[in-house]
């Protein structure tokens, strides 16, 4: 896991330098779920098949970029799924962006899921790593080098949410919640991008990320292999919960399609369990 691991390291330090320094525009295509692709979308996503396709224990590569799974080499043991650049459409106001990586052994399913790397984009580079069971470790590029920064850590309850979702579709339910929040001091912290707002619930201790399903769009927006299991192991080993609308695991998941998406949350135990009260289902 260790050589995958560095791989990413690898990647972040060339992405990073995209960002600084590639074109912002618009390409000529979309991906799979009908988004406009960004040149620099585009680009990371060949500067990361370009590294993992390196790596023997690597089966498949699942991308958000991708219409289809690719089969990278027969005798591998990971597949691997990855969002090249999440957040990329909040790059030209220079705003902090990621890649997020989900690896899984064999199929790609939330049981399945035996790490996860994600990398920030921002005034400086950070990289989180996770395996199941294990304390959430986090590392800054400086000097040259990565050097550690201590671990992360949910505490029971935060103070910060993060709404994702245009309002005049949630549901009221869903609405009234995020309403007690703020009404109990909660603050808003949504820059419309997943990594950067969920890493920044992790490192100030805890709060609410949620992408609840709307009217217009039932199942979510956030797609399962490429964003919400990896950060779901993320925040469960980090000793907050990760769950969907109907108060289940995100961690159980098994999508049908590579692209499926679902209503999501992620935070400290206290906001989670409102919002299953809120939402009526089983504690």
């Amino acid at each position: 896991m260790e050589t995958i691991f560095e791989t990413v390291r690898t990647i972040a330090l060339r992405i990073d330098t995209l960002i600084k320094e590639g074109d912002l525009g618009y390409s000529n295509h979309a991906n799979a779920t009908g988004d406009t692709q960004l040149k620099l979308d585009v680009a990371s996503d060949r500067i990361i098949e370009e590294e993992l396709r390196k790596l023997e224990s690597i089966h498949t590569l699942i991308s958000e970029e991708k219409d289809d799974p690719m089969p990278i080499h027969a005798g591998g043991e990971y597949t691997l799924c990855y969002d090249p650049l999440d957040g990329s459409s909040i790059v030209d106001v220079n705003l902090s962006v990621g890649s997020i990586f989900g690896i899984y052994r064999g199929e790609p399913r939330g049981e399945n899921i035996v790490a996860t790397a994600y990398t920030i984009y921002g005034p400086r580079i950070e990289m989180v790593t996770a395996l199941r069971g294990e304390t959430p470790h986090r590392t800054r590029y400086v000097g040259g080098t990565w050097q550690p920064l201590p671990d992360l850590s949910l505490n029971p309850q935060g103070k910060l949410v993060a709404p994702g979702g245009t309002q005049q579709y949630w549901s009221p339910e869903h609405k009234a919640y995020i309403d007690s929040l703020f009404g109990a001091g909660y603050r808003l912290r949504y820059s419309g991008g997943m990594a950067p707002d969920l890493h920044q619930i992790l490192v100030k201790g805890g709060g609410l990320f949620a992408y609840p399903g709307t009217t217009d769009k039932p199942e979510g927006k956030l797609r399962q292999l490429f964003e919400v299991i990896p950060y779901a192991l993320v925040f469960e080993a980090a000793g907050g919960q990760a769950i969907n609308n109907r108060g289940e695991r995100l961690l159980d998941l098994i999508p049908r399609h590579p692209h499926d998406t679902t209503p999501c949350f992620f935070g400290s135990t206290t906001e989670i369990d409102g919002l299953k009260s809120a939402y009526g289902v089983a504690p």
